[in-house]
Order: structure tokens, then C-alpha cells, then sequence
């Protein structure tokens, strides 16, 4: 696969997994150009992980760097890609509050809860 094959995948994949929610960024950055052709086209597209799986992988890790913004991003992806539900999101809080501190999960909440309205309401609003 060439370089622009690579990028197109990576494309399709980072919208993928984002739920469309991300935007791609423009080529020319040697930052992103190699996060869309590392990360995203050769790692999030290996099936040995179902995409749950590296998802919750993920979150552990973000949680763990104490990142309750990005930790959002990803738990709403994660929400509207069906991968989690609103309770799974909440009781990964409690799991990282035992292995990474009631702090940090405390600071990421507010942030799950977010997410979880927004998708609720994003959800009923295409319902409609």
C-alpha cells in the first residue's frame, strides 16, 4: 500500500472510529500525516482487538494520564458507536478510582456525563 492509500485509510478509520465527530486533518502536517498513517490505518484496522477492546484500552490509558478531556472524546465515540452504554461508561469510573486515584476519576465525571447527555440528545434528536 502506498502513501496516499495509507492516508485514505487512515482517513476512513479516524472517522470511523470517532463517529464522525473528529475532524480529519489537512495533509501536510508531518504530525498528523504520520498519526493517520501509523495510528489509524495500519493499528485501529488489525482485528485482533475488536474495537471494544482497544477502546477500553484506551480509556484505561487516558484515565491513567489523567486526561478527562480527552476521556470524554473517547467515551462519547465510544457511546454512539455502540461500543459502551451509559453504565459501563459510569463503572469505569469506579475501576479507576480503585487503580488511579479517586481524583482522577473524579475529574472525569463531569466529562462522562456529558458525553452521555450529548449522545442521549444527538440520539433523540435523529429520532425525531
Amino acid at each position: 500500500m502506498n502513501d496516499q492509500e495509507r492516508r485514505a485509510l487512515g482517513e476512513e478509520k479516524i472517522k470511523d472510529v470517532y463517529a464522525g465527530d473528529v475532524v480529519v486533518p489537512p495533509e501536510g502536517y508531518a504530525f498528523t500525516d504520520i498519526m493517520l498513517k501509523q495510528l489509524f490505518a495500519e493499528l485501529w484496522t488489525r482485528e485482533t482487538l475488536s474495537m471494544r477492546d482497544k477502546r477500553i484500552l484506551l480509556l484505561g490509558i487516558i484515565a491513567e494520564k489523567g486526561e478527562p478531556t480527552t476521556f470524554k472524546i473517547q467515551i462519547k465515540a465510544s457511546l454512539k458507536r455502540g461500543e459502551i452504554n451509559p453504565e459501563e461508561a459510569r463503572e469505569f469510573l469506579l475501576f479507576i478510582a480503585q487503580y488511579s486515584g479517586y481524583p482522577r476519576a473524579a475529574s472525569m465525571l463531569g466529562p462522562v456525563e456529558e458525553a452521555i447527555a450529548e449522545v442521549a440528545k444527538e440520539t433523540a434528536g435523529s429520532a425525531e
